[in-house]
């Protein structure tokens, strides 16, 4: 089927939008291909191919259907600039048969479809990849075995240690994954809704084993076995871990992350490990970086793929372009973390943060099961995710805040905080949060732990003259881990506890 006027006009409102090049040529699409896989399963494919010559082709794996946005966003845009584009639904989704296991499926499938690629005869033999949150961990699944016409990749906020973002604090991240599973069990944007409603409704129960029956019956059978599985070193987990890709991989990666995404962490690592790497980091939260980040990440993909596929584009400018939040200014620099000079910030009882050495006293509260301390915003999956105003949350008995006073001039906090907290019980979950001149407390970077050296996750805010550094500490933070039945009282010795934020 060739690309109509209807679909024209909108690629030219994307392009305009987006600040795209111009298309360099038309396209058709070809819908439903079958693909085999070695166990008989068929997978469904959509084939989005330039006319005329092509510099290659970009592989999309997805089990969130084949539509948009990824059909707009990355099939027509880059058919429409020389690639063959090929988005696929992963087995048992979208229509492709065979029974959905998620995550640990991933890498026979991928290669089975790589070698589906090399018997088409328009494939050129210069392939790349491009995904972002599962869609990028199907990239991490066939790079484990990377086939030799694979040129280069776009990782868009994807894990490569799944078992890590379910169990890596010691508590269990439950409204993520039970509002994924629920998602990917119920298709369809009227059936997504109930999904969502009834899982706000089953995260009313005592524990994530109740509440995983209530939002899905004997659907999702994977999530009773995360459940089960909370050792990351049970061989359970082996599937779900493509750590050693990164020491191997050869091939160029532009990895793309946000600084209110839940994987932010994981993508810092790969930017650390892979020896041929580029990394962009925006504002975003994880859903924002499907389609509201999309100016920036679908402009760089293309440039991507035409330096390191295509062979047309010009070098990357920065090795590094990041945005720095609280000043809405984008940098480019050579490597990440940017050189920076350690401040320390002293708890001083009841309530202060202080540059002057040794805080004193102790603060006392308490977390209970039956009341647990609500999430709010911060880095996670799910709506509603991001910097939100804390003032509320901060109002609980269960919350405790340190607060430093006002700035005297902007300060510039990139890389990752560390909070060493003397405490006599866990786990905590502490945040730091930027109060604004009109008492707003806003969520910059946090962290869920069981020690008393606390790395927060990564930053590049900065603190403008007249704000104030607040540091929040409480138990839990609820539906988002699933919740401590115990109650237990904290005990925080101000003496032996201070934060330090590097700043550059």
């Amino acid at each position: 089927m060739l690309g109509g006027l209807g679909a024209r006009v909108v690629s030219a409102i994307h392009r305009k939008a987006f600040g795209l090049p111009p298309r360099r040529t038309a396209y058709t699409v070809e819908r439903g291909l079958r693909m085999p896989t070695r166990d008989g399963a068929e997978l469904l494919t959509d084939h989005y191919a330039p006319i005329g010559s092509s510099y290659g082709t970009v592989l999309i794996r997805s089990p969130y259907g084949r539509g948009l946005p990824e059909s707009l966003l990355h099939g027509r845009m880059l058919a429409e600039r020389g690639y063959h584009v090929i988005i696929q639904s992963v087995r048992g989704t979208g229509g492709s048969t065979g029974d959905f296991r998620p995550i640990a499926q991933e890498a026979d499938d991928a290669q089975d479809a790589v070698s589906w690629l090399r018997g088409q005869p328009w494939f050129t033999g210069s392939l790349a990849t491009l995904g972002g949150s599962y869609l990028g961990w199907t990239q991490w699944a066939l790079l484990q075995d990377p086939p030799p016409e694979l040129r280069s990749a776009v990782v868009i906020v994807g894990p490569h240690d799944f078992g890590r973002a379910i169990h890596g604090t010691g508590t269990f991240a439950l409204a993520d994954w039970l509002g994924w599973t629920a998602m990917i069990e119920t298709p369809g944007a009227a059936a997504m809704m109930a999904a969502r409603r009834r899982v706000a409704t089953a995260l009313r129960q005592p524990t994530a084993v109740q509440a995983a029956a209530a939002a899905l019956g004997d659907g999702g059978p994977w999530f009773a076995d995360w459940l089960g599985h909370d050792d990351l070193d049970d061989p359970y987990w082996q599937p779900y871990n493509a750590t050693a890709v990164l020491r191997d991989t050869k091939i160029p990666v532009l990895l793309i992350g946000g600084w209110h995404d839940v994987f932010i962490d994981q993508t810092l690592d790969q930017y650390r490990s892979l020896p041929d790497v580029a990394l962009t980091v925006g504002p975003w939260t994880h859903l924002g970086t499907t389609v509201k980040a999309s100016m920036v990440t679908d402009v760089e993909a293309l440039a991507w793929f035409d330096q390191h596929l295509a062979g047309i584009g010009p070098a990357r400018e920065a090795r590094v372009r990041i945005q720095v939040t609280g000043a809405a200014e984008w940098r480019s620099m050579p490597s990440w973390p940017p050189a920076s000079h350690d401040r320390v910030f002293a708890l001083d009882a009841p309530d202060c943060l202080t540059d002057a050495p040794g805080g004193s006293g102790t603060v006392e509260f308490t977390y209970r099961p039956d009341d647990p301390t609500p999430a709010v915003g911060g880095r996670h999956m799910s709506a509603g995710a991001g910097r939100k105003d804390n003032r509320r949350l901060e109002q609980r008995d269960d919350v405790v805040v340190f607060t430093a006073a006002p700035l005297e001039r902007d300060l510039d906090v990139l890389g990752t905080p560390r909070l060493r907290l003397s405490v006599d019980a866990g786990p905590v979950f502490v945040r730091l949060c930027d109060v604004d001149r009109r008492g707003r407390s806003w969520n910059v970077t946090e962290a869920f732990s069981r020690s008393t050296e606390i790395v927060l996750g990564p930053c590049a805010h900065r603190f403008r003259a007249g704000h104030r550094l607040r540091l929040q500490v409480s138990g839990g933070a609820y539906p988002r881990y699933a919740r401590n039945p115990q109650e237990v009282r904290y005990t925080i010795d101000c003496a032996g506890s201070s934060l330090t934020v590097p700043v550059s």
